[in-house]
């Protein structure tokens, strides 16, 4: 089965700015274009960092904060103070950014969003160079595959191709639900139909309804048994 890739659904016209950027012109980028993050890029177009919302509002925060009462203050809080203090894009972008490549799943770069708590991913080439960005919102299309489009995969890849059963099962998809019926031959074909039918592009959740011909989960048990 072949899902989709990061290069399938990014943006690749992505609104950047260099290293040298002044505070000012970032926070007017972000503005006009009405984004809350950009890509920095150095002198050779590789990425080095991306600037955000966040990022430039530390300058608020801290302004307001320039005379802190006498602490220690930990090596988080001092670095934050110093990117606050930066006059371009390169003080006080974060670094290093997070990434993924093109070639990438959609299912890898959401995962990478969700553990990392991040809501766009810059998508770089061997060499470092930005081909593109991906968002939460890119990766949200998968689930707009046609309901036959599913299905069709579904019979071809899952079940003709891996599983090689005959027509004796019924793939119906709606809204991406996908409902599952008929007999395969063993228990453990339905097991693996509905995994795999799981993680077919698009699938919001599976009814699986299959029955089977043989109980084969005895001899799978007698065959792991030392």
């Amino acid at each position: 089965m072949r899902h989709l890739r990061v290069d399938d659904v990014m943006t690749r016209r992505v609104v950047t700015v260099q290293v040298g950027t002044s505070f000012k012109d970032v926070a007017r980028v972000l503005a006009d274009r009405r984004v809350s993050a950009v890509p920095v890029l150095d002198g050779d177009g590789k990425l080095v960092g991306i600037v955000s919302e966040a990022d430039l509002l530390r300058k608020e925060q801290y302004q307001a904060d320039s005379a802190p009462a006498r602490r220690r203050l930990g090596r988080r809080e001092r670095v934050l103070r110093a990117k606050a203090m930066g006059d371009f894009a390169g003080d006080v972008m974060t670094t290093p950014a997070i990434t993924i490549g093109p070639d990438a799943t959609v299912v890898e770069a959401a995962k990478i969003m969700i553990d990392r708590n991040v809501k766009r991913l810059p998508v770089v080439d061997a060499d470092r160079c930005l081909a593109g960005i991906v968002s939460r919102a890119d990766l949200l299309w998968v689930f707009l595959r046609p309901d036959d489009e599913i299905a069709e995969e579904i019979r071809y890849e899952v079940f003709a191709r891996v599983l090689l059963q005959e027509p004796t099962y019924t793939v119906a998809v709606t809204d991406g639900i996908v409902r599952l019926s008929g007999k395969l031959d063993r228990r453990s074909s339905v097991e693996i139909a509905e995994r795999l039918v799981r993680a077919v592009d698009g699938v919001v959740d599976v009814v699986n309804g299959l029955s089977y011909q043989v109980d084969d989960s005895e001899k799978r048990l007698l065959r792991s048994m030392p």
